[in-house]
């Protein structure tokens, strides 16, 4: 029989991947819920387990007195000298009270609670696993899909793709393999609720994370990133080593480290600027692959003034203005974008107007300054469709 506990424990140790100690304690708390069910039970009886033979004993502390007021709680000296010659009065020994075929009670009672308990158990280690990559990607198979939410094996648990968390360009079908952000975790009475994300700009974060060792290491610092998913997005990046191209590096030979993270988005077009200190030369890095002539900038109100060629301005504007809000997104400033034909007709205005009168803020006469445009870095454009230097 001992030997057979302690198979038993092993066993559920190995499957249910509950160490062997918590469904110890889980069984010595059975065994004292079904010992306290029995008639004239002692209600300060405890479960004494040995763990190494398997061998389980119901335990009654009593004090040795010389005439017994308390059965439950004391002993006469005669009878406690009939354990041990030494025990004297005053002494408090642990009595077996063990019931007769006990086992077999014991056994029918707790079979229900010991399953609970190992479920609880088993959906506490689960969370506790899951909780801790909260904010992490992680990599599951679609298992079925109700109401559009699709529901993603994790093998020890399932998480939920809800649809607003879905990428509207993407379709799911079942046994597709994919990669998806873990945005919470939750602690239910049903296990653990992990609800994982498609969209969040957190999984361009860590696929970059995953594909270029130098993020990894810290060399190169992602410092900030542009989502509109399933269409297009920027990330800034910073090299803390001069040697170290930080833009290059996020491509990768023959572009392979982009197109991998390009191919897992399903063809999502991503842009790599590099990141500046300095707002202006930062703000005409983000509107890549437009050319910037001026950059003016009012660090007080967070807002700029573009200046870029006629010809660049619908590439800067973007269709749908889809490039200049992603670059605003991406450095958080308000971009005003205008043509070199439309500031120069903004400089005439301003020179035509009568003097002495108030002109309309220091943004306008940074405009008509016209100031040179900042030595502004390469920006990288790593584009799935061809035509993108062409966007309108």
């Amino acid at each position: 029989m001992n030997k057979e506990l302690l198979n038993a424990i092993a066993y559920l140790s190995k499957e249910k991947g509950v160490s062997a100690d918590v469904i110890c304690d889980s069984l010595e708390a059975v065994l004292i819920t079904a010992y306290k069910k029995e008639p004239d039970a002692n209600p300060n009886a405890v479960v004494e387990l040995n763990r190494l033979t398997g061998d389980y004993k119901i335990l009654a502390p009593k004090t040795v007195v010389e005439t017994v007021e308390d059965e439950d709680a004391e002993i006469s000296l005669a009878m406690a000298q009939i354990l041990d010659p030494e025990y004297s009065a005053g002494d408090v020994i642990n009595v077996n009270v063990t019931p007769k075929n006990f086992g077999r009670v014991a056994a029918q009672a707790a079979k229900q609670v010991m399953i609970q308990r190992l479920r609880e158990a088993e959906r506490s280690i689960v969370y506790d696993e899951f909780s801790n990559r909260q904010d992490d990607i992680i990599t599951g198979i679609i298992q079925r899909i109700e109401q559009r939410n699709v529901y993603v094996d994790l093998g020890k648990a399932e998480a939920v793709l809800p649809v607003s968390e879905q990428i509207p360009t993407e379709t799911y079908t079942v046994g597709q393999r994919i990669k998806c952000y873990v945005v919470e975790v939750r602690k239910t009475t049903k296990g653990a609720q992990i609800l994982v994300s498609r969209t969040h700009p957190g999984l361009l974060k860590r696929l970059f994370e995953l594909e270029v060792p130098e993020i990894y290491d810290g060399v190169v610092e992602l410092k900030s990133v542009a989502r509109e998913p399933g269409r297009r997005s920027k990330i800034a990046v910073y090299s803390r080593d001069e040697n170290v191209d930080c833009v290059g590096a996020c491509v990768g030979p023959k572009g392979v480290r982009v197109q991998n993270i390009v191919t897992e988005l399903q063809n999502e077009k991503i842009d790599i600027v590099k990141w500046d200190e300095d707002p202006a030369v930062y703000i005409a890095n983000a509107l890549s692959p437009a050319t910037v002539v001026s950059v003016t900038v009012d660090e007080a109100e967070k807002t700029s003034n573009v200046v870029v060629p006629d010809y660049q301005l619908s590439l800067a504007i973007g269709k749908a203005g889809q490039n200049a809000r992603l670059a605003a997104k991406l450095t958080n400033w308000k971009i005003d974008i205008k043509s070199e034909s439309q500031a120069a007709e903004l400089a005439e205005q301003k020179q035509d107007e009568p003097a002495g009168e108030e002109l309309d803020g220091d943004d306008l006469l940074a405009d008509l300054a016209m100031p040179s445009a900042p030595e502004v870095e390469d920006a990288a454009v790593c584009d799935v469709e061809a035509d993108q230097h062409t966007e309108e």
